[in-house]
């Protein structure tokens, strides 16, 4: 990582040291899943990771410059574990990468499930479960993004009776009640509707893992709806 980097992103050689010689500290309150031996998890609180990645994000926004990363350097001291302290659920648009909007972060430091729509069916849910409860990640986003391709779809299925081929239609579905909860709102149908989808996908994420919800209850993991903006590069959290 370059000089400007490192006095950009204080403590991160140190932070990604440490992990790659196990002196974070351990612990996943007695979950099994000690046995995937996936390395040390974070000692970061949920507060204290959404802090770095509103600071990233905010650097990505007032400098978005990219420095050149020492990936080799990176790649070699994760090589053997990961001890991500985030987790971002976010859409597949090519415009919306989490590792660059949060500020360049680097190899290892985000655990990232990505599809069409940021949405949350039974193989993403069991992704973040696993990044939570086996990699110890703190905190959890759903991030969706203004101009969604998905959620575009979705509120022509409202409006206008849309179809789509192959498997489009049937992936964007979670989507539909989203846009008919917002539809007589003011405001941008699509933008609300984003909104929505993200909210509503943050709360699945407990209501349909009995694992996640537990570790919310716990205070171990704290989830997060978001919206990343295509044109400033911010990033707002819902509420």
């Amino acid at each position: 990582m370059c000089e400007r980097c490192d006095d950009m992103v204080p403590g991160r050689r140190a932070f990604l040291g440490l992990a790659a010689t196990g002196l974070l500290a351990a612990g996943l309150g007695g979950f099994a899943g000690k046995a995937f031996a996936a390395g040390d998890p974070t000692s970061l609180t949920p507060d204290e990771a959404l802090k770095a990645l509103t600071e990233g994000n905010a650097r990505y926004v007032a400098e978005p410059e990219l420095c050149r990363l020492d990936l080799a350097d990176q790649r070699a001291s994760v090589a053997k574990h990961q001890s991500p302290w985030a987790t971002v659920l976010s859409c597949a648009d090519s415009r919306a990468p989490p590792e660059l909007l949060y500020g360049g972060v680097g190899v290892g430091e985000l655990f990232v499930a990505r599809n069409a729509g940021n949405l949350a069916d039974t193989a993403t849910i069991g992704t973040i479960e696993y990044g939570a409860a086996v990699l110890g990640s703190p905190l959890v986003v759903v991030l969706g993004h203004t101009n969604c391709g998905a959620v575009k779809a979705a509120c022509d299925v409202v409006l206008k009776n849309a179809t789509y081929p192959g498997s489009i239609g049937p992936m964007i579905e979670p989507i539909v009640p989203a846009a008919l909860a917002v539809k007589k709102e003011a405001g941008d149908f699509i933008l609300n509707t984003t909104k929505e989808s993200a909210r509503r996908t943050a709360n699945r994420l407990t209501k349909s893992s009995r694992l996640m919800a537990r570790m919310v209850k716990e205070g171990k993991v704290k989830i997060l709806a978001g919206i990343y903006d295509l044109e400033t590069g911010a990033v707002t959290y819902l509420e």
